[in-house]
């Protein structure tokens, strides 16, 4: 059950945190990316920010597996850096050699921060408190 749970936390938190963010941070004018973006993305035609909640929730699985032990605090700083760290890394070192695009070193602090909002989002839903334990 933790895994989906992980999983759908990690969806909603892509689009809701990262997405947001990255809609905030394209209003500004600081990176040229642009959130909620309906393109489709290869092999399968998913949209694309679809496609990030996906891989967002897989994310989440993996990154909960290392904070569920730690409470409070320091669950919250493991879940946001781990969350920054991980998809950021995975991104730059394997996928865009892999899709052939461009580094670009000045994206990566803009990767570090949506994808630590998108470990907020994961502590928060993984916290969240939907129903209250019976006492019987």
């Amino acid at each position: 059950m933790t895994y989906l749970r992980s999983f759908v936390a990690g969806f909603f938190s892509t689009l809701i945190f990262h997405q947001g963010l990255l809609a905030l941070l394209s209003f500004m004018s600081i990176t040229s990316r642009h959130a909620y973006s309906m393109n489709p993305t290869e092999p399968f035609g998913i949209p694309s920010s679809i496609s990030a909640a996906i891989f967002g929730g897989l994310w989440g699985i993996v990154i909960w597996q290392f904070v569920k032990k730690t409470q409070g605090r320091l669950q919250l700083v493991r879940s946001v850096i781990y969350m920054a760290i991980s998809p950021t890394l995975v991104a730059f070192a394997i996928v865009q050699p892999l899709k052939g695009t461009e580094f670009k070193a000045a994206n990566i602090p803009i990767a570090l921060l949506i994808n630590g909002a998108l470990g907020l989002g994961l502590w928060l839903f993984m916290n969240l408190k939907l129903y209250k334990k019976s006492t019987l």
